[in-house]
C-alpha cells in the first residue's frame, strides 16, 4: 500500500461514516501566538471541541499538515521526522466510545479497507488513578471486537508482565491520557492500537508492554481521545456536557508499518527525496552509517521547509522563520558532508513538490524554489566566510569552534575535519559545553513567548481579533481593494497584521483607519456569524485568505456597514464589546509588497 492510498482510504472510510472531509489547515496556526506551528490534527479545532459549532456538522476527517521542532537536532536517526500528516477523525458530541473503537477495529482489519491481521493487533487502555476510574467501558469494547475475530483478549494489569493471552494493557496517566494542553480544559483517557511486527518471535508473555514497545516489536499506529472531562482551576476532573473523540493516526509511522519497512526513510514519502540526493551526491543510502544519516537529515529538513514556506514562512533570524532558516542552512551543511559543493536545495524541493502538490496545492508554488535558492545561496556566502576566519586560527580550542558555528553557521564536524588537515584536534568537550551554555540561555529567553498550548478564547483576544476585522475593512477603504490579509498574530495585548500594499501609510491613512474602527465601535453594532458556502460568501463581497483551502461550507462574520469576512472566529457578540479606543501603535515594512501593522485597544 502507498501512502497516497493510505491517506485516501481513512478518508473515505470516514466519509463512509458520515464525517465532512475537511481541508488541512496551514501550518501557522491562526490567531494562536502561543506555538509556532501547528502541531496535532486537533490544533485547529479546539474551538469546536471547546462547544463552537462547526460549518461542517459535528463529524469531521481530514489529514492534517503538523511540524514539531522539538526534535531537530534528533532527526537523522531511524524514525524522528519535523513534518508530518495526521490522519484523524472528530465527534464533536456526536458519537463516543461504542462507535469509535468498532470503527478503528473495522478500519485497521476489514479487507476493505486495511485488512490487517487481527492477531497482530494489540491495545492500551488507561489504568484509572486517583482522578478518573479505570476505562471499564473501553476494555469492554475492545474485547468484544477481539472475540468475534476468535481471539480471547486478556488483559494485563499495570506494570505487570504479560500472560498468554493478552490483548489489552492498562496504563497510566503518562501513556493513556490526553489533556488539557494547559493548566485547565478538556482531557480524558485515550486508547491507543499497537502492531505486532514480529509475530514469527512467538508469544509476548514474560515482557511488559513498556519492554515489547522499546524493542520495536509492538509499535502504535493509532489513538483515539475520549475528551470526557474537564480539569478545573482548583485540579478537579468534571464531566464536560459535550463529550468528544479526537483521533490521530500519523502517516507517516503508519506507512512505515504496513509497509514492512524498519523506518520512514526507506518509504514511498521519502524515497522520491532520497534517490534525486542520492543522484546529486553520487552516493548510496544503502551504504549506510553517516551517509544514510545526512541523507534523512537533508531529506526531512527540505521537505519541511517546503511546506512552510508554502503557508508563507519566509527564513530570518527570529521566530518561525528561524526555524525555516535553520532547516535549509542544517541541509546545506549535510549536503557539504557527502560532497554536493553546488547549489542542490531547489532540485530536492522540486521532488517534494511533485510527490505532494496533488494533495497540497499550496506547495507548488514558485516562491518556495525562490526563497530556497536565496537561503541557500546567502548561507554558501556563511561558509566562505568562516572558512577564512577558520584559517586565521592555529589553535582551534572549543570555543574558537563555537564562534564559528555560532556566527558563520559552521558545523562542528566541518570544523573538525579541517582541524585534522592542520594536524591540530578540536576541543568537542569544550564546544558542547559552550554550545549547552548558549542553548540554555535561548530557552530561558523564549520559553515565555512560546510555552507550548493552544490558543485561549480570552475576552482579550476576542476584542483584538474582532478589532483586526474592522481594521481590515478600514484599510481597503482608505488604501483600495488592493489590500488583502498576509498573515495575523493575535495575543491578549496586542494585534500584529501583515497586509498587501507597496508603501508606507502616512499618518493621514493611518488616523483614518483608526477613525473607521472606533467608528464602528462607537456604534455598538451586532457581529453576527452566517454559515455558507464559499461561492456565496465570495459572491457577498467577505474578505478571506483565498490563498489557503475553505471547506465548502464556511463562516462568515459581518458587521453591518463595515465589516465581511470569512473567519473561524471566535469574536464578540457586539462591536460595543471591543470597548476602547483602537490605536496604530506602529506599521512598516514585512516583506516585498507586504506592509506590517501593530495595533492596540486602549
Amino acid at each position: 500500500m502507498t501512502a497516497a492510498e493510505l491517506r485516501e482510504k481513512y478518508l473515505a472510510f470516514f466519509a463512509d461514516k458520515g464525517h465532512a472531509v475537511i481541508p488541512s489547515a496551514p501550518l501557522v496556526p491562526e490567531n494562536d501566538p502561543t506555538v509556532l506551528f501547528t502541531t496535532a490534527g486537533m490544533h485547529p479545532l479546539v474551538p469546536y471541541l471547546m462547544g463552537e459549532k462547526h460549518p461542517q456538522g459535528t463529524r469531521l476527517a481530514n489529514s492534517q499538515k503538523c511540524v514539531r521542532t522539538g526534535d531537530i537536532d534528533d532527526v537523522g536517526d531511524n524514525r524522528h521526522c519535523t513534518f508530518f500528516e495526521m490522519l484523524g477523525n472528530w465527534s464533536l458530541g456526536d458519537y463516543f466510545k461504542k462507535e469509535t473503537i468498532a470503527w478503528s477495529w473495522e478500519f485497521l482489519t476489514d479487507p476493505q479497507w486495511l485488512g490487517l491481521d487481527p492477531q497482530r493487533l494489540y491495545v492500551t487502555v488507561f489504568a484509572g488513578d486517583e482522578h478518573a476510574a479505570t476505562d471499564e467501558e473501553s476494555i469492554a469494547l475492545w474485547q468484544e471486537q477481539f472475540t468475534a475475530a476468535g481471539i480471547t483478549a486478556g488483559v494485563c494489569a499495570k506494570d505487570a508482565t504479560a500472560q498468554d493471552g493478552d490483548r489489552i494493557f492498562l496504563l497510566g496517566a503518562a501513556d493513556n491520557w490526553w489533556g488539557p494542553a494547559g493548566a485547565t480544559g478538556p482531557c480524558g483517557p485515550c486508547t491507543e492500537m499497537f502492531y505486532d511486527t514480529r509475530p514469527d518471535d512467538g508469544t509476548i508473555a514474560g515482557k511488559t508492554h513498556e519492554q515489547w514497545v522499546d524493542n520495536f516489536r509492538l509499535i502504535e499506529i493509532w489513538n483515539d481521545v475520549f475528551m470526557e472531562f474537564h480539569k478545573t482551576a482548583d485540579g478537579r476532573f468534571e464531566k464536560m456536557a459535550q463529550q468528544n473523540v479526537d483521533t490521530g493516526m500519523g502517516l507517516e509511522r503508519a506507512i512505515a508499518v504496513l509497509s514492512g519497512k524498519d523506518t520512514v526513510f526507506e518509504t514511498d514519502l521519502f524515497t522520491p527525496i532520497i534517490a534525486q540526493i542520492e543522484s546529486r551526491a553520487q552516493k548510496r543510502y544503502g551504504d549506510g552509517g553517516d551517509i544514510a544519516q545526512a541523507m534523512r537529515i537533508i531529506a526531512d529538513h527540505i521537505k519541511t521547509s517546503v511546506f512552510l514556506v508554502a503557508d508563507g514562512v519566509t527564513p530570518s533570524n527570529t521566530e518561525r522563520g528561524y526555524v525555516v532558516r535553520r532547516l535549509i542552512r542544517r541541509a546545506v551543511r549535510q549536503g557539504h558532508i557527502l560532497g554536493i559543493e553546488d547549489h542542490f536545495t531547489v532540485d530536492i524541493a522540486t521532488v517534494v513538490q511533485e510527490m505532494y502538490g496533488a494533495v497540497y496545492p499550496e506547495v507548488t508554488a514558485s516562491a518556495v524554489l525562490t526563497e530556497l535558492q536565496k537561503e541557500e545561496e546567502k548561507f554558501r556566502k556563511t561558509l566562505e566566510s568562516g572558512m577564512r576566519e577558520f584559517m586565521k586560527h592555529d589553535n582551534v580550542t572549543g570555543k574558537v569552534a563555537f564562534d564559528l558555528y555560532q556566527t558563520y553557521g559552521f558545523p562542528i564536524e566541518l570544523t573538525c575535519e579541517l582541524a585534522r588537515e592542520k594536524g591540530i584536534t578540536v576541543d568537542k568537550d569544550e564546544f558542547y559545553a559552550e554550545l549547552a551554555k548558549h542553548q540554555e540561555l535561548s530557552r530561558t529567553a523564549s520559553a515565555g513567548m512560546f510555552k507550548g498550548g493552544l490558543a485561549d478564547n480570552k475576552e482579550e483576544t476576542m476584542r483584538l481579533h474582532t478589532a483586526a476585522h474592522l481594521m481590515l475593512a478600514g484599510l481597503r477603504k482608505v488604501l483600495g481593494d488592493h489590500v488583502h490579509q498576509k498573515g495575523s498574530n493575535i495575543n491578549g495585548e496586542r494585534v500584529r497584521f501583515d497586509f498587501s500594499h507597496p508603501e508606507k501609510l502616512t499618518e493621514e491613512q493611518k488616523r483614518a483607519v483608526e477613525d473607521y474602527v472606533n467608528a464602528a465601535i462607537a456604534a455598538k453594532i451586532p457581529v453576527v456569524m452566517k454559515e455558507m458556502t464559499l461561492e456565496e460568501a465570495r459572491a457577498a463581497g467577505a474578505e478571506g485568505v483565498f490563498e489557503k483551502k475553505y471547506s465548502d461550507v464556511v463562516k462568515m462574520y459581518c458587521v453591518e456597514g463595515f465589516s465581511n469576512e470569512i473567519c473561524g472566529g471566535p469574536h464578540v457578540g457586539n462591536t460595543g464589546d471591543i470597548g476602547g479606543v483602537f490605536a496604530i501603535t506602529k506599521e512598516e515594512s514585512s516583506s516585498a509588497g507586504v506592509r506590517r501593522i501593530k495595533a492596540v485597544i486602549r
